[in-house]
């Protein structure tokens, strides 16, 4: 499983803007369609469960893990 440094690595790959901070560090993506999606990533560098890092890649950056692979 990837790390929270991973994430957020391809996080900024990916063209994700870093909007705010405080408790974790805030997320924001504008798609080609007009829809903003949004996620939030810890502070810690810890690596991230399987099944939280299941629910990440779909409900909140709907990419593949080949993709998130060849972004990081």
């Amino acid at each position: 499983m990837p790390t929270w440094k991973e994430l957020r690595r391809f996080l900024q790959h990916d063209g994700w803007e870093l909007y705010r901070t405080g408790d974790h560090y805030y997320y924001r993506k504008q798609l080609e369609n007009g829809r903003t999606i949004y996620t939030r990533c810890s502070m810690g560098s810890g690596e991230i469960k399987y099944v939280q890092w299941q629910q990440i890649l779909k409900r909140e950056l709907g990419v593949t893990q080949e993709y998130f692979n060849n972004k990081k």
